[in-house]
């Protein structure tokens, strides 16, 4: 009779993979990853049953973390206006805190053929905006979600592309200016852009 998969193990497994995926890229063996979890790549083909489910298991358990922690990031606070919250999601996400996600998913995006994780811009597009809705809404103006969204995404392709961190954060800067004058708390949100830290 054979072992039986341990979930627990498995979990652990899952974890220790995608912490080195994330500080490291995706290895183009198996080997780097069993070596970063402390077991054999036989035993990890034992508990995900192939490459390619291992690493579309550690995508996603790397997505939900970003989600999870960005998420947050953009999430209102009743002491913050939210353009100011905006601005320091993005410094995070530009940050060390958030390369490593940068990294792995601009890889994932550009595969031609994402065979990974099939239709994934479409779902790296779409998850940011409810959050981005429910923040903005705080402002009356949800409707701006995916102008914010497009304009995040451009920015940090550009800072992809150029590594100049300096003008895609006055850019981002300025476009959160642009966004208070279109908001309902225009005078509030005014003064809070400007006591953005440069």
């Amino acid at each position: 009779m054979g072992r039986r998969p341990e979930p627990h193990i498995k979990e652990r497994l899952l974890d220790a993979c995608a912490d080195h995926v994330l500080a490291h890229g995706l290895p183009d063996r198996l080997e780097p990853l069993a070596t970063a979890t402390g077991t054999s790549a036989r035993m990890l083909i034992y508990h995900f049953g192939t490459r390619d489910a291992l690493l579309r298991a550690v995508h996603g358990r790397a997505r939900q973390r970003q989600l999870d922690t960005f998420g947050d990031l953009l999430r209102v606070r009743p002491d913050e206006p939210y353009t100011a919250t905006l601005y320091r999601a993005w410094t995070s996400i530009t940050g060390p805190d958030g390369q490593p996600y940068l990294r792995m998913f601009g890889q994932l995006r550009e595969s031609a053929e994402q065979k990974l994780w099939p239709n994934f811009r479409r779902t790296a597009t779409t998850d940011w905006l409810g959050p981005l809705e429910d923040g903005l809404r705080s402002i009356g103006r949800p409707d701006l979600a995916t102008l914010v969204l497009a304009v995040i995404r451009g920015l940090l392709m550009d800072l992809d592309a150029t590594g100049d961190t300096t003008r895609t954060d006055q850019a981002f800067h300025d476009f959160l200016g642009a966004v208070e004058h279109l908001s309902s708390d225009g005078n509030e949100a005014t003064r809070a852009v400007s006591d953005l830290p440069m």
